[in-house]
């Protein structure tokens, strides 16, 4: 078994939970997004993101809104919706009781 590959299953896991934690603070288009999470050493290319974005629009918990830009085209800024803040805390309870979980299991 690949230690790696298990590392990669586990960030693809947290990957939608940390994006909605972005937006929760404020609304971002996808390169902020993207820097963001660069800077948190959670590396992810346009290829992942933007399907994924698609996805949480689609599913109801994100909506966007387009804004000029002073160096190029508009952009399309992110934030979530009310049933996005919603799932956003179901997923922060879900992260509390694993944390909780693994850290027991590692002192105990």
């Amino acid at each position: 078994m690949n230690v790696d590959n298990v590392r990669s299953q586990m960030r693809k896991g947290m990957l939608e939970y940390c994006i909605l934690l972005l937006l929760h603070k404020e609304p971002s288009y996808a390169s902020d997004i993207i820097l963001k999470l660069k800077e948190a050493k959670l590396i992810v290319v346009e290829g992942t993101l933007y399907p994924l974005l698609t996805r949480l629009k689609n599913d109801g918990l994100l909506s966007y809104e387009w804004v000029e830009s002073t160096q190029g085209p508009p952009r399309k800024y992110y934030r979530l919706t009310p049933p996005g803040e919603d799932f956003l805390n179901g997923l922060d309870m879900a992260w509390k009781e694993l944390t909780e979980t693994v850290n027991h299991l590692k002192n105990n």
